[in-house]
């Protein structure tokens, strides 16, 4: 009888882990925002800690939240802040996603009135060559070089702009299906796990 080997499969790499002491659940949220708990916004400082630690870590590296509680409320609350987090962020995806088409539309119609702001200057540059006239060598000049900064904003979209936004596009969308570890203060957590997918 034949005997199969299996292949190999190295373990998952341990996330990247970003850990908050709170005192309260509350100071996680925004107090003005009057939402359910799982449909509120994050507190601005803690959103703020949560992705400028995120990115720290390498773009495509898994990311865990372990929250530390001072005072732990009656009801358990970590599938409320799970579904909270897990909420905030998946809504800052969709923001990010829709600011990524517009300004994908805003390239689109910048490359396009650059184009024929472009060739209208190369056109009457065209006009004028053979002119020996000094006016006439500095209207072609002129033309030749407003015409190519007209093309600067479309050119900015298409090689810089979009990759910054695509990219925390990227880590929105990973904060959004974290695991989210609460524990009461004091608590170590250790390699158990008890993280909230």
């Amino acid at each position: 009888m034949s005997q199969r080997t299996l292949p190999f499969k190295p373990h998952a790499a341990a996330p990247h882990r970003i850990d908050m002491v709170l005192r309260t659940m509350e100071q996680l949220f925004n107090s003005m925002d009057p939402s359910p708990f799982h449909e509120k916004d994050l507190d601005r400082d803690a959103q703020e800690y949560i992705v400028s630690t995120a990115r720290l870590f390498p773009p495509n590296a898994p990311v865990a939240l372990r929250i530390h509680l001072e005072q732990w409320p009656a009801a358990d609350p970590r599938e409320q802040i799970r579904d909270a987090v897990h909420s905030y962020f998946a809504y800052r995806t969709k923001l990010n996603h829709l600011a990524f088409q517009h300004l994908m539309r805003q390239g689109r119609i910048s490359l396009l009135i650059g184009l024929v702001f472009l060739t209208a200057c190369l056109f009457s540059r065209e006009l004028l060559l053979g002119r020996t006239e000094t006016w006439a060598h500095l209207v072609q000049e002129s033309a030749s070089i407003v015409g190519w900064v007209g093309m600067w904003r479309p050119i900015g979209i298409y090689l810089y702009d979009w990759w910054p936004l695509r990219r925390e596009g990227r880590m929105y969308a990973r904060l959004s299906s974290m695991p989210v570890e609460v524990l009461r203060a004091g608590e170590s957590g250790g390699e158990r796990s008890d993280y909230l997918h």
